[in-house]
C-alpha cells in the first residue's frame, strides 16, 4: 500500500494514530448542532436558519463555515410542503372530517390516510405519497418522483385500490391540501364508492 500511495511506513502509521486536529472536532461539535437544528425544522431550514439556532446554543461559527459542513453531509434543505388552500375553488372541493381523530379500524380496508413527504436519497430529493391502512398501518400503495404534483396522490390511491381489490365502505383521510382536493382524485374516489375525509391543511 505505502508503494502505491508513494508515502514511506512510518508515515503511513504516523497518519493512522493520529489525533483529529482542533479544526476538525470543532466541525464535529457544529455539526452536531446543526443536525439538530436541521431535523428539528423537518429538514426545511438552510444554512443560514441553521446558523442561527447553531449561534444560539453558544457555539461561535461563521455562516460559511455553517454551508460547508451542511454541504459535506449531505443536510440539503427540501420546501416546505405545499398544498395549502388558496382559493374557493378549493375551498369548494374540501371535504368534512369524517375520521375525527380516530385512528383504529376494526377491520382491513376500513380507514386509509394519506400523506406525502421528501426524503433525501442518492438521486437528491424525492416526494414520496403514500396510503396507509390504519388497521395494520401497513402503506398498501405509494408514488414517488423528483416533484409532488396531484398525479403522484392519485397514483398511490390507484395502487392502493389495485392491491387491496374494489373497496367496501373504505374512509380515505387526508388534509386539505390541493393534491388531495384536486379533480382528479376526487373522481377516482367517487369512482370507486370512497368516502372522502379531510381536516385542515398540514393536520390529520
Amino acid at each position: 500500500m505505502c508503494a502505491a500511495l508513494g508515502v514511506s511506513r512510518s508515515g503511513l502509521h504516523a497518519w493512522l494514530t493520529r489525533q483529529p486536529g482542533q479544526r476538525i472536532r470543532d466541525d464535529e461539535a457544529i455539526l452536531s448542532k446543526a443536525h439538530a437544528s436541521f431535523v428539528a425544522s423537518d429538514r426545511t431550514y438552510g444554512a443560514r436558519r441553521v446558523w442561527r439556532d447553531v449561534l444560539a446554543e453558544g457555539v461561535a461559527c461563521g455562516l460559511h463555515r455553517i454551508e460547508r459542513i451542511m454541504r459535506e453531509n449531505a443536510l440539503r434543505a427540501r420546501p416546505r410542503r405545499r398544498g395549502l388552500l388558496t382559493d374557493e375553488g378549493d375551498r369548494a372541493a374540501a371535504s368534512p372530517n369524517l375520521l375525527e381523530r380516530r385512528f383504529a379500524a376494526d377491520a382491513p380496508n376500513r380507514k386509509w390516510i394519506a400523506d406525502f413527504t421528501y426524503i433525501w436519497t442518492a438521486e437528491g430529493w424525492l416526494s414520496v405519497a403514500a396510503v396507509i391502512d390504519l388497521f395494520s398501518r401497513c402503506v398498501v400503495g405509494w408514488s414517488m418522483q423528483t416533484s409532488m404534483t396531484a398525479q403522484r396522490v392519485t397514483d398511490a390511491l390507484v395502487m392502493a385500490i389495485w392491491r387491496r381489490g374494489k373497496p367496501d365502505a373504505l374512509l380515505h383521510h387526508s388534509d386539505q391540501g390541493s393534491h388531495y382536493t384536486s379533480e382528479a382524485l376526487q373522481r377516482l374516489m367517487a369512482e370507486h364508492g370512497v368516502t372522502c375525509s379531510m381536516s385542515w391543511s398540514g393536520n390529520v
